[in-house]
């Protein structure tokens, strides 16, 4: 808090206090104004270009507390000429032929011999139309007895809808996938010459996510029989009727993904909403949960962790925190520290794919040494600064952590930080940027299970659109005991067929 000029204290002790609680206070209000302007004007990306000098950490005498020292920098490679890419061959091509109308030389009157040819292509877009299928079931019938008989009706994704599921797919790609919101779709329809209001459309997301309902409920038991899980969650704005405005509700995400482990289990993703962010919500949602929670310092969590499930925190929160602070105020304390992170990351790099056992020989050879290093420079650095700086307000944050932060070398399976879980957030982040709210905590719902279906479509390679469409074709009438067959990893030979099926038909 800021003091009047008129209300400073005459001791000059408390002037002194008063100074540095100002400048801490001044710091902050610095990291907040930076952190907003990099949000409005700034780049997203937290890559960080620094010079020996700003890297060198200069301690007073302890040189065993130092940062393990920065190599001299790489040269810069030659900039590269960007190159075309050939067109994919597997779209289809039309020939155009551009020949000359005459068969005499223009110059002597010689006869024309076929040299060879030049051969250009042009990429082109053909809009996507619409097509009305006609179902005609012929009736007969028994002159004897009079019997009719008749083909049974094909089924439908919704009962009497006129939707079919390959539109019903785009509807729900288009908003959760390509975040455009019904409204704009609607919009788009009525250019083509079809009348879609968007309530209907509403009503087509809902009874498509009640379908869906029981593969959902498949897919978080996969997710959740994993050893490691990514939690997270982010803010999603909800219509609040009667009121005239909008209450903020959750979505949770967990995250299963130990490719990066050397496993072959699929990958997959669940969601989850709430209404608020009380911590009961992931309690229950993992009360079933045995292994590793990748997760960052949210309170809720913490009564989750005992005896059948611990913590594993995030590395990149931390160095977040220092990548901030040296965006706003530079300094060779917070550089040093983001260059120490930017070593544990390029022995992750390196490690990638690798199995459980080899990745943890090589963060106990290579990690473990340097985090020891970086302890004791936390400890030592703390002392050195303002209790309420922002820099001691990091090295706290990373401190208080430390057991869970260190964690991922103990074990070859677990990861350095929540990555895979905020990233699985990013298409909650760019959908509520166009579509603004849900409509109730009933959508809220219906986001959540099919976020989690078409992300764990495009955690699998899957087009999430083909995906989709190939499972509202069946799930009406499919066996309930054998749901699971529908997955995206279990139906991927399938697409995977008419994929090249498609393509020896072009």
């Amino acid at each position: 808090m800021l003091f009047k000029c008129d209300r400073l204290p005459d001791d000059p002790s408390s002037l002194k206090a008063l100074v540095v609680s100002q400048q801490s206070e001044l710091e902050h209000l610095k990291l907040v104004v930076a952190k907003l302007k990099r949000q409005l004007f700034g780049r997203r990306s937290e890559s960080l270009s620094l010079s020996p000098d700003q890297l060198a950490l200069m301690l007073q005498d302890e040189p065993e507390t130092a940062v393990v020292p920065v190599s001299e920098p790489t040269p810069a490679p030659d900039r590269q000429v960007p190159v075309r890419k050939p067109l994919p061959n597997h779209l289809p091509r039309e020939i155009e032929m551009h020949a000359v109308d005459q068969t005499d030389c223009p110059s002597c009157g010689g006869a024309l011999h076929r040299l060879g040819e030049d051969i250009s292509e042009v990429l082109e877009y053909v809009p996507a139309r619409f097509k009305v299928i006609r179902h005609v079931r012929p009736k007969l019938t028994c002159a004897g007895c009079r019997t009719v008989v008749q083909a049974a009706a094909p089924e439908r994704p919704i009962v009497r809808g006129i939707a079919g599921p390959g539109l019903l797919a785009h509807v729900m790609v288009s908003k959760y996938c390509d975040h455009l919101p019904l409204y704009r779709q609607s919009q788009i329809y009525a250019r083509e010459g079809v009348d879609l209001a968007r309530s209907t459309l509403a009503d087509w997301v809902a009874d498509s996510s009640q379908l869906l309902s029981p593969l959902i409920e498949v897919l978080r038991r996969h997710t959740l029989a994993g050893r490691t899980l990514h939690a997270d969650d982010t803010p999603v704005p909800v219509l609040e009727p009667g009121c005239g405005r909008t209450k903020t509700g959750r979505l949770w995400t967990y995250v299963r993904d130990e490719r990066p482990a050397g496993s072959d289990a699929a990958p997959a993703v669940w969601f989850a909403y709430s209404p608020d962010r009380k911590g009961h919500h992931p309690q229950r949602h993992l009360r079933d949960y045995q292994g590793a929670i990748h997760a960052d310092a949210y309170a809720g969590f913490n009564k989750l962790y005992g005896d059948k499930r611990y913590e594993v925190a995030c590395w990149a929160h931390v160095r977040r925190k220092f990548y901030e602070i040296h965006e706003a105020h530079g300094g060779d304390l917070a550089g040093a520290a983001l260059n120490t992170i930017g070593q544990l990351y390029q022995i992750e790099t390196q490690i990638r794919g690798k199995p459980p056992d080899e990745r943890k020989c090589a963060r106990q050879a290579r990690a473990s040494p340097l985090l020891e290093s970086f302890h004791r420079w936390l400890q030592t650095t703390l002392g050195q600064v303002s209790r309420k700086s922002v820099l001691a307000e990091a090295i706290r944050y990373a401190l208080g952590r430390w057991a869970a932060l260190t964690r991922y070398c103990d074990e070859g399976n677990l990861e350095i930080d929540n990555n895979a879980a905020e990233r699985a957030l990013r298409c909650v982040a760019l959908g509520r940027k166009n579509y603004l709210f849900v409509g109730s905590d009933t959508g809220g719902e219906r986001a959540a299970a099919l976020y989690s279906l078409l992300g764990s479509a495009t955690l699998n390679g899957l087009d999430p659109q083909a995906y989709l469409t190939h499972v509202l074709e069946r799930i009406a009438s499919y066996p309930i005991n054998r749901v699971d067959e529908l997955l995206p990893w279990n139906v991927r030979l399938s697409l995977d067929d008419v994929d090249s099926s498609q393509q020896v038909a072009a």
